[in-house]
């Protein structure tokens, strides 16, 4: 499995101020993937600055492969995170001639790939995750595309190139407003996320819905990074077990109800912390408990 796009730094905050948080969509991704059993690499760009070397540094102790991972001397892309009253979280970001902005990434061997967020929208490296998205595909590929659109992402020239990817996506991941503005695409298996509700599994037309446990949020940081993260390492679990990334239906849906719960876990943590299997799992059975 390859994880591509961006990582940067979260500016979080805190009483005194802000916290500086590896973050970025593909980073919690991989950072979920991994922490669920996922063997993968990182493809991406990072900062030779102090901010890069805290995410290269985090990737590897999350057990990361960052063999993939270039380096530049261009700063490290910023958001700066602001907190609802929910803990629902919005950003300010600073990417000018950031270093991830000119990633050059490989085609290399996989069996799945992801591609998300703001490298799938800004030059010059968007265009080449794009190109790398569709080569993929052509040669079979899984390919799961997260566009986790930002305010400055919503245009008309970004959908236009998000639905031209879409012929070539397996798993697609939209967020209800996302999905309002691509005009509600379809896809071999997509998932819809709509905050507290949950989120919606479509599989060969046929619609599921798998509600959020009821918790206490702390803040949204990650947690649709965490229901992406979830899916992949539940593909590549199958992958492993019978050699296919064709999965049942009914597999899906205990996939999803998996993704959904993992996404709440992260609610209760401060920034993106998705579980690890055994945090998941515990979580899980105090969930069941208190609903018994």
């Amino acid at each position: 499995m390859i994880v591509c796009g961006e990582a940067l730094i979260d500016l979080v905050p805190a009483p005194s101020g802000f916290v500086a948080r590896p973050g970025g969509g593909p980073f919690n991704v991989a950072v979920t993937a991994a922490r669920q059993g996922a063997q993968l690499r990182f493809v991406s760009r990072l900062s030779t600055d102090p901010f890069g070397l805290q995410l290269f540094e985090r990737l590897q102790a999350e057990k990361i492969d960052t063999s993939l991972v270039q380096r530049g001397p261009q700063p490290t892309t910023l958001a700066v995170t602001h907190l609802d009253n929910d803990g629902s979280a919005n950003y300010s970001f600073y990417f000018e001639n950031t270093a991830d902005r000119y990633a050059t990434p490989p085609l290399v061997p996989c069996r799945i790939a992801y591609f998300g967020t703001l490298s799938l929208a800004l030059e010059p490296a968007a265009t080449r995750y794009l190109a790398l998205a569709q080569t993929l595909a052509k040669q079979g590929v899984f390919v799961a595309v997260d566009p986790n659109l930002r305010s400055f992402t919503e245009t008309a020239a970004h959908r236009d190139r998000l639905l031209a990817l879409l012929p070539y996506v397996s798993l697609l991941k939209l967020s209800s407003a996302e999905n309002d503005f691509l005009g509600n695409p379809t896809a071999p298996i997509k998932v819809v996320t709509d905050g507290a509700a949950g989120l919606q599994l479509t599989v060969s037309g046929s619609t599921s819905t798998h509600r959020a446990p009821q918790i206490q949020v702390v803040d949204t940081i990650g947690a649709g990074d965490t229901v992406m993260g979830t899916f992949l390492a539940s593909v590549q679990n199958h992958l492993k077990q019978h050699d296919s990334t064709n999965l049942s239906e009914e597999l899906w849906q205990v996939i999803a109800q998996r993704a959904a719960t993992a996404a709440a876990y992260t609610c209760t943590q401060t920034g993106a912390e998705p579980p690890t299997t055994l945090q998941l799992a515990a979580f899980t059975k105090q969930l069941q408990l208190s609903q018994a």
